[in-house]
């Protein structure tokens, strides 16, 4: 099943690393001291993409429901994605946030995360409930969306200018597989898009400080 496939790849990453295995930053410990949280500025970076999307049970919302009551780290995922330093060091790092949101009460109350495919032909509703039973913890606001369609996914694509764009085989069959490139998005209360992090650059305590500077940004 893809979600065991997955579910191996991340205890793979989390291993110490193969000798000829790069892992991503994310999986390690920070090898600097992040600046402290409020002592920089995250200026926004535009606006949030919107768009239809399923979730878990089936229940057809729009993506902006989910925005601006909470500040809210997103990424694009796909559930059979097999390259450690893409989609599953999302989730990884993802369950790292979750973890320590759920140390500081005060935070992990105005935060939301959502996984959202990119594969609407295999990540069906129920495939996306499958994979966040490997991730979420009980009660915790980890969303797991999905879209109907390939139709319904491109507006989200384009106004978040993410990239991918799936491998079809000679016969031009869909592999099931996707060049794409990573990124996470930290996303205000206004809707505005605060940080992108690609692969280099996702790391939990990264993430920490940057919604801690958003806190106190909101309490100024």
């Amino acid at each position: 099943m893809r979600w065991l496939a997955t579910a191996l790849l991340l205890l793979f990453a989390a291993m110490p690393r193969a000798e000829n295995q790069i892992l991503a930053p994310g999986y390690a410990e920070l090898q600097f001291t992040p600046p402290a949280a409020g002592s920089y500025r995250l200026p926004p970076l535009g606006p949030a993409g919107d768009g239809q999307v399923l979730d878990e049970t089936g229940k057809a919302m729009q993506l902006g429901s989910l925005l601006g009551d909470k500040f809210v780290l997103l990424g694009f995922i796909y559930t059979n994605c097999p390259d450690v330093n893409g989609c599953p060091l999302a989730s990884y790092v993802m369950r790292q946030v979750q973890q320590a949101l759920q140390q500081d009460a005060a935070l992990g109350s105005r935060v939301r995360l959502i996984s959202l495919s990119f594969d609407p032909v295999n990540d069906s509703p129920g495939a996306m409930s499958d994979y966040a039973r490997h991730f979420r913890r009980q009660n915790f606001d980890w969303q797991f969306l999905t879209t109907a369609s390939e139709a319904d996914l491109q507006p989200l694509l384009t106004g978040f200018n993410q990239f991918r764009r799936p491998i079809y085989s000679a016969d031009g069959e869909y592999t099931g597989t996707m060049s794409h490139i990573l990124r996470v998005f930290l996303i205000d209360k206004q809707r505005q898009i605060r940080n992108i992090y690609s692969a280099d650059f996702l790391h939990v305590d990264t993430v920490i400080n940057d919604l801690r500077t958003l806190q106190l940004e909101n309490q100024r």
